[in-house]
């Protein structure tokens, strides 16, 4: 048992004073055979702590069902750490933002007709209670106080950049204490006076995120809180990427300088991100600043340790001025986790989507089209069907507010595609006797921050020909979570592969090690190897690869499935040892 606490300007633990030196390392975009690598190197770079969110949609991914097993299994990450020797920072907010599907909160919660998200409405904060009810137990026993290593759990997060409703800060509070979190509390958010007005609250230790002007961020904490030690909970010491846009990278010299900054100033220092890890199947996030901006697969984030867990230059630089101020020893680096190429994979087996619908999905018969949610689902895809009536010429078709990609198709052909970011209408020309309309609807991550989170997936204002909205729909639901009743057949000798259909390959590893999808010539999809859903490619870019970590291989005879949405030039895709995130651009993140 141990006592962590606040005494005027500074931490301590067990009455000593104690700097936190942090990063942030995501269970949830690791495989569990990773954790205690990254972890190590964690501390070789001297540092003495680790942080982590905790995503509610990982967690309780249908209401009333909780996952903590696999790579969910908090309880025993935050034990390793402990193991390790490493303090760990625990952040369990409803929301976690992280550039995570939803910012972390359950799809299912947009089921629910007029509940309000991130305030005291009492619909939504039964879900977090019940919720609570789950997880906060499970972090009970792992608190310093109980002889864990966790030192400090957060309230919300960053609310202050999305509301101002003191009565939620404070039911989250009370519900934490309540179920027995007995360590210091603690608010993070934005340096600037409408942010620590809004999400802050008294008796909580505030923090700010930022990733330069450090004396300028400091000064605003100080304002809002004279007394307490200062910490910036997130140095975004890089960044995060978006499909379409270029790869962010930050100077690891520049990164250095800043955190040197920090230290200077006497205050304590979470990374974000130390690792920054994958975001595995469908849950990478959005943004929507100007127009909607999914994340691609990849969550890299430029951090000291690439997203395969590499030692970068920032991860010397920063270790090189963490030295100045405390001795670190002599690094204790893990051997090098070992990168093979396997080489040319062949797709040797096809299955036309449209063959295997009653195979996925159950079919829901409606009038006007349903969100994704309302049909029960998270994640994947959704395809919309009707008949609409002919003859008709100069007609224009209309997928209103369409989220987030939807492919269109007239009698089986190809008629265009509509895009969130680009709603163009498609002219369409019906013969007599009608023709079949059917709509792949595709989501590409609900958005993590910002005043337009509640995003309803799927069409979500229904389908016109110019001003006639078209009714009598079967919704076919396809998340994807299993492949197990696709029907392949051979592909034909020469036959590219088209789509939307799945492709099947088999290949041979001797000795399982890491190693990247390489899909050059392919359009847009997402792979599984073995079963488990790596995440989607795009042609688009930035990212050229896929991280496929070696323990999702096995010795022998390995399957990899590829669904393609469009089209590839050749049924053949490369595993190489080379990673390819895309041309960079820099990047120096503020607040």
């Amino acid at each position: 048992m141990a006592v962590f606490g606040i005494e005027q300007d500074r931490f301590t633990y067990d009455g000593e004073e104690i700097r936190l030196y942090s990063g942030a390392i995501h269970y949830f975009r690791i495989v569990p055979e990773y954790w205690e690598d990254r972890l190590r190197k964690l501390k070789a770079c001297g540092f003495n702590t680790v942080e982590t969110y905790v995503p509610w949609n990982l967690h309780e991914p249908q209401e009333g069902r909780f996952v903590f097993e696999g790579m969910a299994d908090l309880e025993r990450f935050i034990r390793l750490a402990g193991r390790l020797g490493l303090h760990v920072i625990v952040r369990p907010s409803p929301y976690i933002c992280a550039e995570w599907e939803f910012g972390g909160l359950p799809a299912w919660l947009l089921a629910e007709p007029g509940m309000k998200l991130r305030c005291a409405d009492p619909l939504y904060l039964s879900k977090v209670d019940a919720y609570y009810d789950e997880l906060i137990p499970r972090l009970v026993p792992l608190l310093c106080t109980s002889g864990g290593p966790v030192i400090l759990v957060q309230v919300e997060n960053e609310y202050g950049s999305y509301g101002s409703d003191k009565a939620y800060l404070e039911h989250l509070r009370d519900g934490l204490v309540r179920r027995g979190i007995d360590v210091p509390l603690f608010t993070s958010d934005g340096p600037t006076d409408s942010m620590l007005q809004g999400g802050s609250l008294p008796g909580v230790l505030a923090t700010v995120n930022f990733g330069s002007r450090t004396a300028e961020s400091f000064a605003k904490l100080r304002e809002y809180q004279p007394q307490g030690p200062l910490m910036c909970m997130e140095y975004w010491n890089g960044w995060f990427d978006h499909w379409m846009e270029e790869h962010h990278q930050r100077d690891a010299a520049d990164a250095a300088r800043v955190f040197g900054e920090m230290l200077e100033a006497g205050a304590s220092v979470n990374f974000y991100m130390f690792h920054g890890g994958t975001n595995f199947g469908f849950h990478n996030g959005a943004n929507h600043i100007k127009t909607y901006e999914p994340t691609i697969t990849s969550y890299d984030y430029d951090s000291p340790l690439t997203e395969w867990g590499e030692p970068t230059a920032k991860y010397y630089a920063v270790r090189d001025v963490l030295a100045e101020h405390l001795p670190l020893g002599a690094p204790e680096l893990p051997e090098p986790i070992p990168r093979r190429t396997y080489g040319t994979v062949r797709v040797t087996e096809r299955a036309d989507l449209f063959a295997q619908l009653d195979r996925l999905s159950s079919p829901v018969t409606r009038p006007c089209p349903e969100t994704m949610e309302r049909l029960g689902q998270a994640y994947g895809f959704v395809l919309y069907r009707t008949r609409i009536s002919g003859p008709r010429t100069g007609q224009v078709l209309h997928v209103q507010e369409v989220r987030d990609r939807a492919q269109v198709f007239l009698d089986g052909t190809p008629a265009g595609v509509v895009e969130r970011w680009d709603p163009q209408g498609l002219p369409v020309t019906v013969p007599e006797g009608g023709a079949a309309l059917d709509i792949l609807v595709e989501n590409m991550g609900r958005i993590n921050y910002g005043p337009l989170l509640s995003d309803a997936k799927g069409i979500t204002c229904g389908v016109r020909l110019d001003n006639q909205f078209q009714y009598g729909w079967t919704m076919y639901g396809l998340p994807l979570d299993s492949l197990e009743g696709v029907a392949y057949e051979p592909l034909a000798e020469g036959e590219a592969p088209g789509g939307p259909a799945f492709y099947r390959a088999a290949f041979e590893v001797d000795e399982p090690a890491d190693t990247f999808v390489r899909l050059d010539g392919w359009t847009k999809g997402v792979v599984f190897i073995n079963g488990f859903h790596l995440g989607r490619y795009w042609e688009r870019g930035p990212q050229k690869t896929l991280y496929l970590p070696g323990p999702l291989l096995r010795r022998g005879t390995n399957e990899l499935v590829v669904f393609e949405l469009h089209g590839a030039v050749s049924p053949e895709l490369l595993l190489t040892e080379e990673p390819d995130l895309g041309s960079a651009v820099p990047v120096v993140p503020e607040f």
